[in-house]
């Protein structure tokens, strides 16, 4: 059952997250955090609750180990701590760059995970090609339905069938050194990179958002594959390539240590940037560029598909949820985590723009994920 942090709490919500950044600095232990917060005696206490179960299908064997796919940054490793303490299933996790890299990993039968991290756009391709199957809900009763918001979350339905459910939703903008350099746009943002911020600049080790920022900045659309608009934007990036720093999708290192002034960033690393080192702002391009929710799936040939349920049925409990979202600074999709959320989080405008912020926003569309003309400037680019 469900326990609202309140100013009754042995700790209060904005204490907690005082406590968490302590953590994150390296100044308490993680023994220390989960005691003081109660989050390690709940997970405890949850683990023995007569109601309590990992799965819906408490005789499945779990074996002793799993593994994850999923991006840079984005768990609190003690979630999956919490995880092995409740139900003695190590959790091995694998970093991923791109969708891309996913979805090759997945047709190439290399993939040996039991659960993994796909975004929105790419869940109707996984679908139709056979990579995933449609989900058992029964085995999943954290998840509530009805405390979604459809807006981020019909995307995990294809043909009336749920193939992935919600982890949380977010933005990609731009994160900046404000003591070297100020962008607005993905129009300013590829200009300054070629100027006053030259070789300091990273872009995505990602066609959507390398491509789809590029699009953006010359007035299309993120989404587009027409071969003009394509030409265009594969000349700018081409043109930007020798002044940028690098080419990758785990910036954080670079722009902390203020190798880099400015990167293409995710909703996630632009709270926990601007957290840790405040001159570090987050923007939304003026001009528009991605908004996307993010999903759990179960792979078709997982080797341990109980206990890949036995996670995400986990990871679907709010109180487990919450934490990942404190860690990682990503909004919710689920109003249940919402409500526990301390208002630091919810009031920030990084994790939860305002609408005006997002209406330019498109989210990814599925032809992106396979579109060869996209994939072949992508990969020119990189060569470059």
């Amino acid at each position: 059952m469900s326990k609202r942090f309140s100013k009754h709490d042995a700790m209060e919500a904005g204490a907690l997250t005082d406590t968490f950044m302590r953590l994150k600095r390296g100044s308490i232990t993680r023994r220390h955090f989960l005691g003081v917060t109660g989050l390690g005696l709940a997970a405890a206490v949850l683990a023995r609750q007569p109601g309590f179960s990992s799965t819906a299908h408490a005789t499945d064997d779990l074996g002793s180990s799993m593994s994850i796919a999923t991006w840079p940054n984005y768990h609190d490793p003690a979630t999956f701590e919490a995880f092995t303490a409740a139900t003695g299933v190590a959790v091995e996790v694998n970093i991923f760059g791109s969708n891309e890299e996913m979805l090759e990993a997945l047709r190439a039968d290399s993939a040996r995970w039991d659960l993994f991290v796909p975004t929105n756009y790419t869940i109707s391709t996984y679908a139709r090609l056979g990579l995933i199957e449609p989900l058992d809900l029964s085995r999943l009763p954290n998840f509530d339905a009805g405390t979604q918001n459809p807006r981020f979350t019909s995307q995990g339905t294809a043909e009336g069938k749920v193939f992935a459910l919600p982890k949380n939703w977010g933005t990609t903008g731009i994160a900046y050194n404000t003591d070297k350099v100020k962008v607005t746009s993905w129009k300013e943002f590829f200009a300054a990179a070629m100027d006053e911020a030259d070789g300091r600049a990273i872009v995505h080790d990602y066609q959507l958002t390398a491509i789809g920022n590029a699009l953006v900045s010359l007035g299309f659309s993120f989404n587009s594959v027409k071969p003009e608009e394509l030409a265009k934007a594969e000349k700018l990036l081409l043109e930007v390539k020798p002044h940028l720093f690098s080419v990758t999708s785990d910036y954080q290192p670079a722009m902390r240590g203020t190798d880099a002034w400015m990167t293409m960033c995710w909703t996630s690393d632009g709270a926990q940037l601007n957290r840790d080192v405040p001159e570090i702002a987050f923007t939304l391009g003026s001009d528009g560029g991605e908004i996307w929710s993010d999903f759990y799936a179960i792979p078709k040939n997982a080797p341990n598909k109980p206990a890949g349920y036995a996670l995400l049925n986990f990871l679907m409990d709010p109180q487990n949820a919450v934490r990942e979202h404190i860690a990682n600074g990503t909004p919710a999709t689920d109003s249940r985590v919402v409500a526990l959320l301390p208002a630091e989080i919810t009031g920030n405008r990084i994790v939860y723009p305002d609408e005006a912020a997002l209406t330019p926003l498109e989210f990814g569309a599925a032809v992106t994920l396979t579109d060869p003309a996209r994939a072949e400037i992508m990969a020119r680019f990189k060569a470059a």
